[in-house]
């Protein structure tokens, strides 16, 4: 074990690496950038370990001690920690699958940070589903599936090294699978340039004949194949984590100019509270307490990470506007909540709020 390993967030070195991520969160600006280095630095600290379980190589962290991890790394650097999110997503797959060969082959090397895996799964879950065509078609074939269509949010697929892939057949059923990035028939599109995590370089992955065959295969072919295993609740409390995590970075933020500015003390007293209950109520619902709806908190967090760092641009005043400023990019990467696996009634609430309609 190395002495950089985090195996708890009590250790000192989760502060020392949100201390190095934050220094280079300024450098994650456009879809050109990547978070290389700071992935490698987060395996060198054993981050990618967190979310497995022991007996497969992980370090086994609880629900909760997640959250707390995952609270620190987004305050310091939202766009590693959304990626780290995906990378995650891709490995907790693997790791539920009952594909043996398959989860043996992949995990070491991930859970070392030697390889990249990511997911494409949204067109299952939250994208696309007012469409009725399917996003991504797999068709039986001898020995296997062929995939065509594609999957359009992807983050990191060009560093990637496997995807992990939702496709639907035509009676319905759903199947994930594990497939090489740069496979046959495969093509990773251009990632998008967005208001804010352009780094994370999140964009289309294009499938025409792609064969993949049964070894492939993760889970499926079945009905709802995302209602099974870790994270497959949309807008769960993953996404909350990190909203709440990046309000987090806007308090500390609005606290240190509290210090010198007295008109500020009320207002981020207020903002305070809001976050401490909203921590409390998200690390609550993170260790299974079940008073604690994951749609409400979700709710609650977009609520609060539009208006505190938009708080904290205000008490930047016009420094804070310049593309180089961190409150700036906090604000852009604030309406990321807005659209990234947002259910239907998490949306409601929010133009209900914003239209200022009492609920």
């Amino acid at each position: 074990m190395s002495d950089k390993e985090i195996i708890s967030p009590d250790s000192s070195n989760l502060a020392a690496l949100c201390a190095q991520l934050s220094q280079m969160a300024n450098s994650l600006q456009t879809a050109h950038d990547w978070p290389a280095e700071q992935l490698l630095n987060c395996a060198k600290h054993g981050v990618f370990r967190w979310f497995i379980a022991q007996e497969q190589g992980g370090f086994g962290w609880s629900g909760d001690d997640v959250v707390r991890g995952y609270l620190e790394l987004s305050a310091a650097c939202l766009t590693t920690t959304f990626v780290i999110t995906q990378r995650t997503g891709a490995c907790r797959r693997i790791a539920a699958s009952e594909n043996e060969p398959l989860k043996q082959s992949l995990l070491p090397d991930l859970l070392s940070g030697k390889t990249f895996a990511t997911v494409g799964i949204s067109h299952l879950t939250t994208s696309r589903q007012h469409l009725k065509k399917t996003a991504l078609l797999a068709t039986e074939v001898d020995g296997g599936y062929k995939l065509d269509g594609y999957s359009p949010w992807v983050t990191g697929a060009k560093a990637a090294d496997t995807l992990v892939i939702g496709a639907s057949l035509e009676d319905g059923r759903q199947m994930l699978l594990a497939v090489p990035a740069k496979g046959i028939g495969i093509e990773v599109g251009a990632p998008a340039e967005l208001v804010g995590l352009s780094a994370s370089q999140t964009g289309p992955v294009n499938f025409k004949d792609a064969f993949c065959p049964r070894e492939w295969i993760l889970d499926g072919p079945r009905e709802d194949v995302m209602k099974k295993g870790s994270g497959a609740n949309t807008g769960g409390l993953e996404t909350s984590t990190l909203a709440v995590g990046l309000s987090m970075a806007a308090y500390r933020f609005l606290l240190a100019q509290r210090e010198s500015r007295s008109e500020f003390a009320q207002p981020t007293e207020h903002f305070e509270a809001e976050l401490e209950a909203l921590k409390s109520d998200l690390l609550a619902a993170a260790a299974g307490e079940p008073q604690c709806d994951p749609m409400q908190i979700r709710s609650r967090a977009n609520s609060l990470v539009l208006r505190i760092t938009q708080a904290a641009l205000s008490s930047a005043k016009g420094a804070g506007y310049l593309q180089s400023h961190d409150v700036g990019r906090w604000c852009r990467e604030a309406l990321f909540f807005l659209v990234w696996s947002c259910p239907s009634n998490v949306l409601s609430a929010n133009l209900c709020e914003l239209a200022r309609i009492e609920g």
